[in-house]
């Protein structure tokens, strides 16, 4: 890799670590060719992003960043996660984790708080933000629902009530 090729490559990390919601360090020794890109597949479809890239250039490129405060994570084989979704890219990062032992979570970060690897794990549980959203949704259309409800079931009694008079004059 000639200098303008780790130039581009710092430059194109640094402006994915702005924009990334979460960002996650793994170590990867020992994991094949078919895994690693069985596990870019999953996190490519979820919205995220996994690069190998040197850690000297990682380091550069954090700097300036939010989670800058990461740099100490990349030590060894390291590969880098990430997404813009906060959750993303810590739940397939842990997905994948348990059915491979050999990926392991070393730790990351969301904005500008450094996360553990307990930290990563505990933000794979969450809900992602398009989950969430229609959480919301729902619990918004509800209490909407039961309102028309019962502004409509008043009216739906009295025309029931008229009805009922109006067949018994009517059998009179």
């Amino acid at each position: 890799m000639d200098r303008a090729e780790k130039r581009e490559l710092v430059t194109s990390l640094n402006d994915a670590f702005k924009g990334a919601g979460s960002v996650v360090v793994a170590h990867y020794a020992g994991i094949t060719v078919a895994q690693m890109n069985d596990l870019r597949t999953k996190m490519r479809q979820a919205g995220g992003t996994v690069k190998v890239a040197k850690n000297r250039l990682a380091k550069i490129a954090l700097q300036g960043t939010e989670s800058d405060s990461i740099g100490g994570l990349f030590k060894g084989q390291t590969l880098i996660a990430y997404s813009e979704d906060p959750v993303t890219a810590p739940k397939i990062a842990a997905e994948f984790a348990k059915g491979n032992e050999k990926l392991i979570i070393l730790g990351g970060a969301m904005g500008s708080t450094s996360l553990d690897a307990d930290g990563v794990k505990a933000l794979a549980t969450l809900p992602s933000l398009d989950e969430l959203r229609a959480k919301l949704v729902g619990m918004i259309a509800t209490p909407a629902t039961r309102i028309a409800q019962v502004v409509n079931a008043p009216a739906g009694s009295l025309a029931r009530v008229i009805g009922a008079y109006a067949r018994k004059d009517e059998a009179a």
